[in-house]
């Protein structure tokens, strides 16, 4: 996308309750499935987007987060919902580059990326972010994946332009086993983490956004699309979804 289709882009998610697929439920049935963790476990929220899980996280691990996103606007909205739940002190926000980041070897016990590893491309992540992890420490994150095999054309050729990797699930626990991590669990997050707090609220801005870009042919390509990802999800959820995956260094 140019500049100005991210800028778009940023306005259909700005201030949204999550940037992507997910429940507090979910982040709960992630956490319960890490074995032996500390009393006070440190956690890597790779790609936190304004926070949702992270405050989840805070309350649930009783630990030490750092959370890290790009976006400095994602960062300031969650530095506000820190305040607001009293975690400021818990919970450290940083503007960080998940490509570039800069641990210390064995850092964390947690690494947590609900939404975010497709950026960079799950044997990507999963190589690149090893090193922070203590031994026995875990890896939990979400990822798109196809749930039947017998997926329609259609859907097909629309993941082959958004991402050309989306693997099943038995694929991408043999990529997980493949960068020497010990699968944990898995499980599909349910048909409303996509709804209640990402698609709905986006399509209720979207006429607003319409009407403010309505003369501007890159910005309406970028609302565009966004429609055409809802009502994919919408006509072929029975295919594939976001799964929760979780794994032991």
């Amino acid at each position: 996308m140019t500049e100005r289709q991210w800028k778009v882009f940023f306005d259909i998610h700005q201030g949204l309750p999550r940037e992507g697929p997910g429940g507090e439920q979910s982040t709960r049935i992630a956490f319960s499935c890490i074995r032996n963790i500390p009393q006070r476990p440190r956690i890597l929220d790779i790609g936190c987007g304004s926070g949702a899980q992270t405050v989840c996280l805070a309350e649930l691990s009783k630990g030490e987060i750092v959370a890290v996103d790009i976006h400095v606007p994602f960062i300031n909205q969650l530095k506000e919902l820190l305040e607001a739940r009293g975690l400021c002190s818990v919970v450290h926000p940083a503007i960080a580059d998940m490509r570039n980041l800069e641990f210390d070897n064995e850092t964390f016990d947690i690494i947590w990326a609900e939404g975010s590893i497709f950026i960079v491309g799950i044997e990507t992540g999963l190589k690149d972010w090893k090193p922070f992890l203590r031994k026995g420490g875990t890896i939990a994150f979400t990822e798109s994946s196809w749930l039947n095999g017998d997926a329609p054309i259609e859907i097909r050729q629309f993941w082959q332009k958004v991402d050309p990797t989306i693997g099943t699930i038995e694929e991408n626990i043999e990529r997980i086993e493949a960068q020497g991590y010990r699968f944990i669990a898995q499980f599909v997050l349910p048909e409303s983490d996509w709804w209640n707090d990402y698609y709905n609220p986006i399509l209720k801005r979207l006429p607003a956004l319409g009407e403010k870009y309505k003369n501007d042919a890159e910005a309406v390509e970028v609302l565009q699309m966004a429609e055409t990802e809802i009502d994919m999800y919408r006509r072929y959820s029975d295919y594939y979804g976001y799964v929760f995956y979780i794994a032991e260094k």
